[in-house]
């Protein structure tokens, strides 16, 4: 389970991820109030990818990806039932 340092190699790799194979990739969030840790966890079973900070400025980062990887979630959804209905 590689865990990233940086924020831009996870968003990436994350990305790339989800893009692979949107059904399969689920998301995971994770506050311990005990640590001050906030952990995020992209996985499809096959591959897992952590990210983990206790730094305040990196909440907002992994708030805006994660808004946009259900923006992406969304879109690919409605376009699907779109596709069904036609």
């Amino acid at each position: 389970m590689p865990q990233f340092q940086t924020w831009e190699e996870f968003s990436r790799a994350a990305e790339k991820l989800y893009l692979a194979d949107p059904m399969k990739v689920r998301v995971v969030l994770k506050y311990r109030h005990v640590d001050g840790n906030l952990c995020i966890k992209v996985t499809d079973d096959l591959v897992c990818l952590v990210y983990r900070t206790d730094q305040a400025q990196d909440v907002k980062k992994i708030e805006k990806f994660h808004s946009q990887l259900m923006r992406l979630m969304v879109a690919k959804e409605s376009r699907n039932v779109a596709m069904e209905a036609e």
